[in-house]
């Protein structure tokens, strides 16, 4: 099967986004202290800010699943294709606690491990490797099975304090596990995130199908899931762990209905994200030319922009600090707030974030260009890895 552009541009659309949320995570002037989905502090443009970025990660661990099912059938070899998921899983899960959290914290103690997308991809590689001779559409229910059902969990009556939930909980719920005087964080538990992955690996399969045809369903299945989002969520009985709530005014009420669990991607989280990424996907080759030529740039090198991202953020985030400033010795990196002390206000105001978040993808732009070239020119054995 030939390579489908359609997957390159929505990957690029969504990797775009991403750095508009991980600029205000690192830059913004209330992020330390104030979280966005907040109802009581929050503004519209502040929650739509972080809203619209929810769209990344599911669709980054969505279409990884599918490609593995494209790249399975381009090599039509499943001992090759398992081994190479096994070692890029491996290699995940070891940049993500090396070269991704120094680039997001600049704690050289490492003093915060943080289990998040980039391990939970690794992870969900490893076992869809494990797992690839089970046929693609069996994997694909086991997905939605894990979707739909993973938010029964908490109703389970385990123990207060027994090992079962201690050992099942981080990898379906956030965690925290101390150790001397640092952290493990479970930011992405890993099974829900897998459902996504499997359920893209089992999505793969309508790719095969006509153009036309395939396009007639992609439209269906994305607004059919929103639909469902919207009738689950106005019901308000299951699919989430927050309920929304009638509010002192309309925006508030919207922004109630809005706010949805992505830690750990509950159904009502999933059902909208996704829905929005099959619609994309529908009609993504019909974008114009402008935008297809650049949003496939960042999509076809997708692990090198993440990286090179948060490192120029961070950069850019210090840069910040000093001019404000700051001296080094404020500078607090192994608290988990990015270098910026606690207690004194630092950062930006949420319009400048956006001018930022466009010239860092601007600046990006090129070393991908570039980077695209060079995978595609040669064979190096470490480059499928990159």
């Amino acid at each position: 099967m030939k390579r489908e552009n359609s997957i390159d541009i929505v990957r690029g659309i969504v990797m775009i986004i991403m750095a508009l949320d991980h600029v205000r995570d690192l830059m913004h002037i209330d992020s330390i202290t104030q979280s966005p989905t907040d109802l009581t502090t929050t503004t519209p443009f502040l929650f739509f800010t972080r809203w619209i970025t929810h769209l990344c990660a599911p669709t980054f661990v969505f279409l990884a699943g599918t490609s593995v099912y494209l790249s399975l059938k381009r090599k039509n070899n499943f001992t090759a294709t398992r081994q190479h998921l096994i070692k890029r899983g491996l290699w995940l899960l070891l940049l993500e606690f090396t070269v991704v959290n120094f680039g997001l914290f600049f704690d050289i103690g490492f003093h915060t491990l943080l289990f998040q997308v980039i391990a939970a991809i690794g992870f969900g590689f490893i076992l869809l490797g494990l797992l690839l001779k089970i046929p693609a559409k069996q994997l694909g229910i086991i997905g939605l099975i894990i979707i739909f059902g993973h938010n029964l969990l908490p109703l389970i009556p385990f123990a207060e304090g027994s090992v079962v939930k201690a050992v099942l909980s981080p990898f379906f719920s956030p965690a925290v596990i101390p150790f001397g005087d640092r952290a493990f964080i479970m930011g992405y538990p890993p099974i829900p995130w897998l459902g996504i992955m499997l359920t893209g690996f089992g999505f793969a399969r309508y790719f095969e199908m006509a153009f036309e045809q395939r396009k007639k369903l992609f439209i269906k299945l994305g607004f059919g899931s929103l639909a469902l989002f919207v009738l689950l969520r106005f019901i308000n009985i299951y699919g989430d762990p927050v309920q929304w709530s009638l509010q002192k005014d309309s925006t508030l009420t919207f922004i109630s209905f809005m706010n949805v669990t992505k830690y750990p991607p509950s159904l009502l989280y999933c059902l909208p994200t996704l829905g929005i990424t099959v619609l994309l996907l529908a009609f993504a080759e019909q974008f114009t030319n402008g935008l297809k030529k650049v949003t496939i740039v960042y999509g076809k090198v997708p692990l090198f922009y993440f990286v090179l991202h948060f490192y120029l953020i961070h950069m850019l985030t210090l840069a910040m600090l000093f001019l404000q400033g700051f001296n080094w010795s404020q500078l607090e990196f192994a608290t988990g707030s990015f270098g910026r002390p606690k207690g004194v206000e630092s950062g930006l105001p949420l319009w400048t974030i956006y001018l930022i978040w466009i010239a860092v993808v601007a600046l990006l732009y090129k070393p991908c260009i570039w980077f695209g070239e060079y995978k595609a020119k040669n064979k190096q054995w470490w480059l499928p890895y990159i």
